[in-house]
């Protein structure tokens, strides 16, 4: 049986949602390991595919992880207390 799902001939992996957690996370991580490199180096197409999978396998993290934890660091209010309450994007007031 074949695991991976095709379209127009061409694989495009195993639905993320039949993928255990561990599987997922996998996947996350050679995905986000491999992005930079098809960002600079990959064709349209290989970008193109790299984003639907991308969008694919994140999306299905966030729907299992509705509540994840959140750093403070990462929010708008945390980048600018990061840097001394000046606002993160020049010509932006901080609040």
């Amino acid at each position: 049986m074949n695991e991976h799902d095709t379209r127009d001939g061409a694989m495009t992996g195993v639905d993320p949602g039949r993928l255990d957690d561990q599987q997922l996370m996998k996947e996350l991580e050679t995905i986000h390991r491999t992005r930079h490199d098809t960002l600079l180096h990959g064709s349209d197409d290989a970008l193109r595919a790299h984003n639907e999978r991308m969008a694919q396998l994140e999306g299905e993290w966030l729907r299992r992880n509705p509540r994840r934890p959140v750093a403070a660091g990462r929010t708008r209010e945390g980048a600018r207390e990061r840097v001394g309450g000046e606002a993160a994007t020049p010509g932006t007031p901080a609040t």
